[in-house]
């Protein structure tokens, strides 16, 4: 099947999620960013999920599938809307921050803005109105989970919905304005990278949180008792990250459902993503063969089945709806033959991690010479140690097996991986910015298994070599990725 337009080309990629520029949000270090990659020759930005996370802030448990995290607005450029009035409109927290701006809106905005805001809320409403009634009872509940909630506002019965809708009506709408002001900014930011010639590369994890707005709002799609609990869990079983697998607790979807409704819920789903990115990757692609269904009362992911999921049936009323799929199918892990065979049938690429390559013998896949064109190639992800921090650490056969394999260079760790990326014949080569910043173990972004210490990470413009753009530059116009 014919592969999405925006593959036509070699392009380079760097990771990194908008929290870690150094102001953490979508102001003027992100447009900054922008100018470093597209002096760089660097065609896309990847990152990670958007949504509005927990408090471990991890952006692969979000309370919404489709909403935008308010920690990633820019308050500067809030506070230079021609409505705005900035001291009114100064908090510390962004919360009252943004109650605040909105009744600067309501006051003082012209009617082409509040018509802006009344068409958003409409164009979105297929998620929003659940979303922000969703946020509003967690913060009567004391941010409880959903299925900790009062049973009638844990099972939606309409009275109660309509009596929370009714008396807090203007809560409810400062919290469409907060994602009426994400989805503006971040519009600004695309067009302005989209007119840089950088695409947008974001992420979409296979499975929802369980405390979701999007699990409470329509339960029947989901493996849940009467009272909204799990019944199996979503993981993977032990490999490369963890001896016990991961056990990451989202429910599992009721696939029936989904196939009774025509995938309605995954259409929607998808529609957003596509509104703020040129391409996506799918997190845990092989969960769409078969996914590893835990029984919720086990502690450890060991326990777990395969269980096979209706992947075909979904990708062909997706490219039905959409005409292409610009995805990318995150297939690490155990990957079987019918995994392989679905990405390939849709025409998405698979990932290949440079460090997981060493170590074996010649037919390991992710070794340059078992690289294809119908893949990314990484010196590593999100969830690896920084390229230099892994090559610190490696055994010392295994770093032995580099440099057999990489030849006699004088080219240092990291760049020696970078130039491998982009030398291979993947149609995209993606680099963290650690990795490009040669930065060691202390700036990983995330350890797996762990829910300390993550997500944190920021660099300062003071850390970027002014060299690092025409290095980077020859490189993609070497290796013919400009």
């Amino acid at each position: 099947m014919k592969q999405a337009d925006i593959f036509e080309q070699r392009r380079t990629g760097v990771l990194l999620h908008i929290t870690s520029l150094p102001a953490g949000n979508m102001g003027a270090d992100a447009y900054r960013f922008v100018d470093f990659l597209a002096e760089a020759g660097v065609s896309v930005w990847q990152m990670l999920p958007l949504g509005p996370t927990h408090d471990d802030r991890s952006p692969y448990q979000c309370l919404s599938a489709h909403a935008g995290n308010n920690r990633l607005i820019c308050r500067n450029m809030l506070k230079a809307q021609p409505w705005a009035e900035a001291k009114t409109i100064s908090d510390p927290k962004m919360s009252r921050l943004i109650a605040n701006a909105y009744r600067q809106f309501d006051l003082h905005a012209d009617e082409a803005e509040k018509q802006a805001f009344k068409d958003f809320c409409v164009q979105q409403q297929y998620w929003l109105d659940d979303y922000v009634l969703y946020r509003e009872i967690r913060h009567l509940n004391q941010s409880r989970a959903w299925f900790d909630w009062p049973p009638e506002l844990r099972d939606r019965d309409p009275e109660a919905m309509k009596k929370v809708t009714t008396e807090r009506e203007n809560a409810l709408q400062i919290r469409r304005f907060e994602q009426f002001i994400f989805f503006r900014q971040w519009h600004q930011l695309r067009d302005y990278a989209n007119g840089k010639g950088v695409k947008l590369f974001g992420d979409m994890p296979i499975f929802v949180a369980h405390d979701s707005a999007d699990v409470w709002a329509e339960r029947a799609l989901f493996t849940l008792d009467d009272t909204g609990q799990a019944t199996r869990v979503a993981g993977v079983p032990p490999d490369y990250f963890s001896e016990t697998g991961q056990r990451w607790g989202n429910p599992l979807y009721d696939w029936q459902k989904h196939i009774d409704q025509n995938f309605d819920w995954w259409r929607r789903r998808l529609q957003t993503q596509l509104e703020l990115f040129d391409l996506i990757r799918i997190d845990h692609f092989r969960g769409f063969e078969a996914c590893w269904e835990i029984p919720a009362s086990c502690e450890t992911a060991i326990d777990g089945q395969w269980v096979t999921a209706p992947g075909e049936q979904l990708f062909d009323r997706l490219l039905e709806l959409f005409g292409e799929l610009p995805l990318v199918a995150e297939d690490l892990g155990i990957i079987t033959d019918e995994v392989t065979s679905l990405r390939e049938k849709y025409g998405m690429p698979g990932m290949k991690i440079l460090q997981f390559a060493f170590g074996g013998d010649a037919s390991n896949p992710y070794l340059p010479h078992q690289q294809c064109e119908d893949s990314v190639t990484y010196t590593g992800t999100h969830d690896n140690n920084t390229t230099l921090g892994w090559y610190q650490a490696l055994e010392p056969h295994v770093k032995a097996h580099m440099h057999a394999y990489m030849g006699e260079t004088s080219e240092a760790m990291p760049w020696l991986f970078i130039r491998s990326a982009l030398s291979s014949v993947s149609e995209l080569a993606v680099v963290p910015f650690q990795d490009l910043l040669a930065l060691g173990a202390e700036h990983r972004m995330n350890v797996p298994g762990t829910i300390e210490g993550n997500w944190g990470w920021r660099f300062s413009w003071d850390m970027v070599p002014d060299a690092i753009p025409a290095k980077l530059k020859a490189l993609n116009d070497l290796y013919g990725r400009v």
